[in-house]
C-alpha cells in the first residue's frame, strides 16, 4: 500500500471530520469547563478512538505515531495516576500525594482525552492534503468564532448565544472569560498570516486569509484582554522574526502542487512584511473602533490592581504569592493535578473564604499541581515542541512550513498570555494547543519530500525525535 493510499478512506475521513467536530464543540460549549459538555467531548474522541480501532483491526496493523512533543504529556498523564492513587491503613486513613484525589482523577481523565485527540490529530493529519485541510477548518472557524463574537459583543444583552443568562460581565464569544476567547484567538490568528508570508495559499485567495486574521485580531483587541493583547504581540514579533529568514521557495518553480512561479526575493520581503503590517494595523484599527480609552485603561492596569468585579483582597499579586508558598511546602510532587482550588485555603494570606480554582499562571499552576516534575516535564514538553517547530519552519513545502510558522507563533502567544492567566487549564483551549502543535510540530518530518509528511515507514519517514510503533502488516501491501 503506497503512502498516499488507504484502504478505508470513509473511516480515515469519519476519523478526521470527527476530530474537527470535538474542536469546534469544545469551543462553542463555552470551553468545555462544564460536567455536561466535558462528558460530550469524552464521547466523541472514544468514539474516534473506536473507529481507529475498527480501522487498525481491518488494515490488519496497528501503527501509532507519537510526536515527541507529546511525549511529556503522556508523562504527565502517568503522574497524574500516581498522584490519584490513594491507600488506606489499618485506622482508615487515607494517604496519597494528592490533595484531593477525586479532583486529580477528574483532571487526568479530561488530559487523557485532550492527548488521545492530539494523538489522532498526528496520525490523521500528517500527509500534505491532510494539513491543508486541518489548515483551512482552522482559518474558517477563527474567522467565525471572531465574527460572532464581535457581534455578540456589540448587541450583547447578558445572555449567551442571547438565549442563556448570566451574571458575568467578561463574556466574549462562547467563553465566560474575554481572556480565555483572547487566548483562542491567539492560537488561530497566525496560520491565515503565515499562509501568505511562505506561499501556502494561492494568490487569488490571500485577501480572504488577509482578512480572517484582520478579524481574530480585531475581535482580540475588542475583548480588552490585556494577556491577550500582550500574547499577539509576542506572536507577531515571532512571526516576523521567524519569516523573515525564510525563503518563498528554494530557487525551485513555486510549489508543485499549485504551479505558481517564483517571487523574487523583494517581493517575498514585502509579502512578508505586508501580512505582519496587516495584523499590526489590525490592533490600531480595533483601538479606533471601539475608542482608545477602554484599551488604554485596560493595558494601564497592572496585575497588581483587583478586578473591579471581585473583592479588594482578590488579585493575581496576593494568589501569585500563596502559590509560591504552595510550591514551597510541596516541591517534589506538588498537591496533586487539578487539586489547587482544594489546597488553596490552607495557604491563603486572607481568611481563607475566597475560592480560587487557578493561580492566573499555568506555569506557576503546572509548579504546584506537579511540583519540580510537573515542572520539568513542562520545560520538555516545550524544548520538543520548539525543536519540532524550527524543523517545520525549514520544510521546503510552504504549506508545511506555514503550519509550523502558524503554529509556533501560535504558541509563543498563548505561553506568554499564560503569565498572567490560565487558558491551558480550559478543555477547549488545551485541545486546540496540543493539536496544532502535533501536527505542527511534525511539518518538518518530511523536509526532503515536499508533497506528504509520511504515512508509511521507510528510511526518511519519520522525523527521529517521533516514535513509531507499528505491529503486525497490511494485506496487500505494494
Amino acid at each position: 500500500m503506497s503512502a498516499s493510499e488507504t484502504r478505508f478512506p470513509k473511516l480515515d475521513t469519519a476519523i478526521s471530520a470527527g476530530l474537527l467536530l470535538a474542536v469546534a464543540f469544545t469551543a462553542l460549549a463555552h470551553g468545555a469547563v462544564e460536567p455536561w459538555s466535558v462528558a460530550v467531548f469524552e464521547l466523541i474522541v472514544l468514539a474516534l478512538g473506536l473507529l481507529w480501532a475498527i480501522k487498525s483491526v481491518a488494515d490488519k496493523r496497528i501503527r501509532l505515531t507519537v510526536p515527541a512533543a507529546l511525549v511529556p504529556v503522556a508523562a504527565l498523564v502517568v503522574f497524574g495516576l500516581a498522584q490519584s492513587v490513594s491507600l488506606t491503613d489499618e485506622s482508615g486513613g487515607r494517604a496519597s500525594l494528592s490533595v484531593d484525589v477525586e479532583a486529580t482523577r477528574s483532571a487526568v481523565t479530561v488530559l487523557f482525552f485532550v492527548l488521545a485527540s492530539a494523538l489522532i490529530a498526528a496520525n490523521f493529519y500528517k500527509t500534505r492534503e491532510g494539513v491543508k485541510r486541518l489548515l483551512i477548518f482552522l482559518v474558517v472557524f477563527g474567522l467565525a468564532l471572531a465574527v460572532f463574537g464581535l457581534i455578540q459583543h456589540f448587541t450583547w444583552d447578558g445572555r449567551l448565544y442571547w438565549l442563556r443568562p448570566t451574571a458575568r460581565r467578561e463574556v466574549f464569544g462562547p467563553f465566560v472569560n474575554r481572556n480565555h476567547f483572547a487566548g483562542y484567538m491567539e492560537m488561530l490568528i497566525f496560520i491565515p498570516a503565515a499562509l501568505i508570508v511562505t506561499g501556502g495559499v494561492r494568490r487569488d485567495l490571500r485577501l480572504f486569509y488577509g482578512f480572517a486574521a484582520a478579524m481574530m485580531g480585531l475581535a482580540t483587541v475588542v475583548s480588552l484582554s490585556r494577556g491577550g493583547m500582550i500574547g499577539m504581540l509576542a506572536g507577531m514579533l515571532f512571526l516576523a522574526a521567524m519569516s523573515y529568514g525564510v525563503r518563498t521557495r528554494d530557487g525551485q518553480t513555486e510549489n508543485e502542487a499549485g504551479g505558481r512561479p517564483q517571487i523574487s526575493p523583494s517581493a517575498g520581503v514585502a509579502v512578508r512584511a505586508g501580512a505582519v503590517g496587516a495584523i499590526a494595523l489590525t490592533i490600531v484599527a480595533g483601538t479606533i473602533w471601539i475608542g482608545a480609552d477602554p484599551v488604554i485603561g485596560r493595558l494601564a492596569q497592572t496585575v497588581q490592581q483587583a478586578d473591579a468585579t471581585s473583592a479588594p483582597d482578590y488579585n493575581r499579586n496576593w494568589i501569585w504569592k500563596d502559590t509560591l508558598s504552595m510550591i514551597a511546602a510541596n516541591p517534589l510532587t506538588g498537591v496533586g493535578l487539578g487539586a489547587y482550588q482544594t489546597a488553596y485555603s490552607r495557604y491563603a494570606s486572607t481568611n481563607g473564604s475566597l475560592i480560587v480554582a487557578q493561580s492566573h499562571n499555568d506555569y506557576l499552576q503546572v509548579l504546584a499541581d506537579g511540583g519540580i516534575i510537573g515542572g520539568a516535564l513542562a520545560l520538555w514538553f516545550i524544548v520538543a515542541l520548539f525543536r519540532g517547530l524550527v524543523r517545520g519552519v525549514r520544510s521546503r513545502d510552504p504549506l508545511l512550513r506555514a503550519a509550523a510558522l502558524g503554529g509556533g507563533a501560535g504558541a509563543v502567544a498563548i505561553l506568554v498570555h499564560s503569565v498572567f492567566d490560565f487558558n491551558l487549564q480550559l478543555p477547549s483551549n488545551a485541545l486546540l494547543f496540543l493539536c496544532i502543535a502535533a501536527v505542527a510540530s511534525r511539518a518538518g518530518a518530511s523536509s526532503g519530500r515536499p508533497r506528504s509528511i509520511s504515512v508509511e515507514p521507510g528510511p526518511h519517514d519519520e522525523s527521529a525525535d517521533d516514535h513509531v510503533a507499528v505491529v503486525g502488516r497490511a494485506a496487500h501491501t505494494q
